[in-house]
């Protein structure tokens, strides 16, 4: 299985709307890993897996708002997304 750290700037709308799947109500403190880069930098990520893929999306406080406002759109569909989750 890949696995990917991805930063919101670079975030594909498809794993946008799988967090938003996952997360609905937002995520808390217990959803959040933390690592340490090779600059010894504290990163904050939330996960999210498709069938060959783990996203450790790095938190941000506009990842936050990108997610609330996709929240709010109720034309997002499942079978509109390229993607499928996959359930822990």
């Amino acid at each position: 299985m890949k696995r990917v750290i991805v930063d919101f700037k670079k975030l594909s709308n498809a794993i946008l709307d799988l967090l938003v799947m996952k997360y609905p109500d937002g995520f808390g403190d217990n959803d959040i890993i933390s690592f340490k880069n090779q600059h010894n930098e504290t990163i904050e990520c939330v996960e999210v897996r498709t069938e060959d893929t783990i996203y450790l999306v790095k938190v941000s406080k506009r990842l936050v708002g990108a997610m609330e406002d996709i929240n709010g759109d109720d034309e997002v569909h499942d079978e509109e997304m390229d993607i499928e989750p996959i359930e822990d």
